[in-house]
């Protein structure tokens, strides 16, 4: 069921100073802007050559990102997307798994006009015990590049103050 890692996607307090860092600093390609009221969100994706980065920016007074970034100011990961060749079938299977799909159930469409889902994060702590060998490797993976993310993160944030 678990598919290719689409994208890894981090709100942040300032949209430009993030490009920044990726584009400037990093090298990357980086896309431009794209709004999502739906979302609450503006978008900018970053193509690191085997999957994408995703920088979040809170949209309009009801964004979620918003809320996030009340409690994480610096801002921080957020949520990591997967390819699944049926969204449906793969909800369905979370739900009877444990998974607290977030909003009505219903996919919306998302940021390259694909059908996304939203779970709770808990679901990654209730389902451990269930995962093949694979799924805890890209688990793992994850993890490993949110540490990478939070170092870069810091780096940003001492430029920004030496500045």
């Amino acid at each position: 069921m678990l598919g290719r890692l689409n994208h890894v996607a981090i709100a942040v307090p300032d949209l430009d100073a993030g490009v920044a860092l990726y584009r400037d600093t990093l090298g990357a390609k980086v896309g431009a802007p794209q709004a999502l009221p739906e979302h609450g969100v503006t978008v900018v994706f970053i193509d690191t050559g085997n999957t994408k980065i995703e920088l979040l920016e809170p949209l309009g007074e009801k964004s979620p990102i918003a809320a996030f970034l009340e409690k994480n100011p610096s801002g921080g990961d957020h949520h990591v997307c997967y390819e699944v060749d049926d969204i449906i079938v793969a909800r369905d299977r979370l739900k009877k798994k444990g998974a607290r799909v977030l909003g009505d159930g219903v996919p919306k469409i998302g940021a390259h006009g694909k059908p996304v889902l939203f779970l709770h994060p808990r679901i990654f702590w209730v389902l451990w015990w269930n995962w093949s060998s694979y799924e805890l490797d890209h688990l793992r993976r994850y993890f490993l590049y949110s540490l990478v993310a939070d170092i870069l993160r810091c780096l940003a944030n001492r430029t920004a103050h030496a500045g």
